[in-house]
């Protein structure tokens, strides 16, 4: 009921998606100020205004409700014995071969159990786990949204995707100062990504010159191809792709990229905890 009057335009329009009268609604609203003591609106003639408080409790209350309707989902389906699939969405940084590693031990132990990974887009990943389209997301990133809980389920070493005629194609290994010169296309679609890029660079001691690339749904690598005078940050295996008009090159020192296991708080789906638990990750260690 609450999140339906922050969510609807008026109190109104609140009332007739919960199919009661304006005037039920307004005396649910009061009575749950009484049980919390706080005021949760501010009050004109016209409108409802969350307060602070009514804002916290909103929320808090997203996740909950999306966790509760998700256990009730995965109750149904125990009790029909006949589960629907279970998934993962993961965003454009990471490749299907690499998710696969995150659920390898959990399909090794069952593989009974049907899963569906497909891609994500970053900014989406939030709203998707919210909507319950799906049950657990992979990105790159080193936290979680406030609202989600997470834990990094691996690690990648990150390497050097240079176009064959890139001055850098003809190095064995580089260095991270070796990059200094060169532009760094990544994708905007994975701003937390873009930020461990910088960072990276910055610890090198040099800033870097960001390029974005208009391709999407592509493999990170491809970029050198629109872009040759660039370089982009992979985790592919050294050496050539695409007909050898990309070269992969290992770092000296390798920097890792972490992958962030998300989903919704307060919940607790076997598969979720089979899949971390093949990984060696805790659900109790989650970040939220």
């Amino acid at each position: 009921m609450f999140v339906e009057v922050i969510e609807a335009p008026s109190l109104r329009v609140a009332a007739e998606r919960l199919f009661i009268s304006q005037q039920a609604l307004s005396s649910a609203i009061k009575d749950l100020e009484r049980q919390l003591g706080v005021q949760l609106f501010s009050r004109s003639r016209r409108s409802l205004t969350p307060t602070a408080a009514g804002t916290a409790l909103y929320e808090g209350s997203v996740p909950l409700l999306a966790g509760g309707a998700h256990l009730a989902s995965e109750v149904r389906m125990v009790d029909a014995q006949n589960p629907d699939p279970y998934v993962i969405g993961y965003t454009q940084g990471l490749a299907p071969s690499e998710v696969f590693q995150v659920i390898e031990g959990a399909v090794q132990q069952d593989a009974s159990m049907p899963i569906t990974v497909r891609p994500v887009a970053a900014e989406f990943i939030r709203d998707e786990l919210l909507a319950g389209s799906i049950d657990l997301a992979l990105a790159r990133t080193v936290e979680a949204p406030p609202d989600l809980a997470g834990a990094i389920a691996t690690s990648h070493e990150l390497r050097l995707a240079v176009n064959a005629r890139h001055p850098l194609a003809a190095h064995e290994t580089c260095a991270m100062k070796d990059v200094a010169s060169c532009q760094i296309v990544i994708s905007e679609l994975e701003p937390d990504y873009t930020d461990m890029i910088v960072s990276y660079c910055r610890r090198a001691g040099f800033e870097p010159e960001i390029i974005v690339s208009n391709l999407r749904g592509t493999p990170p690598h491809t970029s050198v191809i629109a872009h040759p005078q660039a370089v982009a940050f992979v985790t592919n295996q050294p050496g050539w792709l695409y007909d050898d008009q990309i070269r992969v090159i290992s770092f000296d020192n390798p920097p890792m990229t972490p992958v962030m296991a998300m989903w919704l708080p307060n919940t607790a789906p076997r598969m979720r905890n089979r899949i971390l638990d093949a990984v060696g990750v805790s659900a109790a260690a989650e970040s939220q």
